[in-house]
């Protein structure tokens, strides 16, 4: 015998296009009551909240219709071959290659004649501003890089803690123009390139040597002041975009017995806070 409560919900449910909660209110059941009688009936568009890979999804659809393979897919955006196989398994490569490249160069086209003037645009514009902003520096003196050394230091380099003290300078990152800043920094503080010690910081699967190698040429370091490396497990699963011949790792700066600089860090940076506060007061 066919529940007429069960009509009534799933006549709501599709007909009327109404959520749970509004069902449980019309009929006076609980939610779980309402859930089984909803049983294989999908809900409506409107109740599913957005999911954070629906553009990528979309995307994904547009460049398999765009002859791409499932691999050409995963690595353009980012995703395992499984989710993107998932998400295109539905529309099957055209058999017909020729057709599918032509495709390809077609779609080529009309993006590039869709984008070209606004990249162009974009471009001129990023490039008017840099150069302004570059103008507007003008020169660094001695106090400019001390400041400037002591704040990047305080966004990226080790601190010490009320629970574990460690009053030493260590610094470490992944630019080299920061990192050469921070080198800058320390040379103003009376520290030369032959005082602290390196260390670069860099997945297993990358090459340690090479990534050595363009440090100490990049930076101009001393090759006798680095240590073994510290190779950071692989995991082959992760879709990682750091890889590739730009990728060196990260490197670690630590100068050693140098307690009374981290004070000295630590007293500059205290000093921009109250000044900061004072015209904030």
């Amino acid at each position: 015998m066919t529940d007429p409560l069960a009509v009534e919900a799933r006549r709501l449910r599709v007909e009327e296009q109404l959520s749970v909660r509004e069902i449980q209110a019309r009929l006076g059941i609980g939610r779980d009551r309402v859930y089984a009688l909803l049983r294989g009936v999908p809900p409506p568009e409107w109740t599913r909240r957005p999911n954070a890979k629906d553009a990528l999804r979309a995307e994904a659809v547009r460049l398999r219709a765009n002859g791409r393979s499932v691999n050409e897919i995963a690595g353009r955006l980012g995703v395992a071959k499984s989710t993107a196989y998932q998400w295109v398994k539905h529309l099957p490569l055209d058999p017909d290659e020729a057709a599918a490249e032509r495709r390809r160069a077609h779609s080529k086209v009309m993006t590039e004649a869709r984008w070209g003037a606004y990249r162009a645009a974009r471009d001129a514009a990023q490039a008017a501003e840099h150069a302004r902003a570059a103008d507007g520096v003008g020169g660094l003196d001695e106090r400019a890089l001390l400041l400037l050394g002591a704040a990047i230091y305080w966004c990226e380099g080790a601190k010490s803690k009320p629970w574990r003290r460690a009053e030493k300078v260590q610094f470490i990152n992944s630019d080299p123009g920061l990192l050469a800043l921070f080198l800058s920094f320390l040379e103003a503080c009376g520290v030369d390139r032959s005082g602290p010690t390196y260390r670069v910081s860099i997945h297993e699967s990358a090459d340690a040597e090479a990534a050595v190698r363009w440090w100490r040429e990049r930076l101009r370091l001393p090759a006798d002041r680095f240590q073994r490396s510290a190779l950071k497990r692989h995991n082959p699963v992760t879709v990682r975009q750091n890889t590739g011949d730009d990728y060196h790792g990260c490197l670690v700066i630590s100068v050693p017995r140098s307690r009374a600089l981290y004070w000295r860090i630590e007293g500059m940076i205290a000093e921009l806070f109250r000044l900061v506060d004072g015209e904030q007061a």
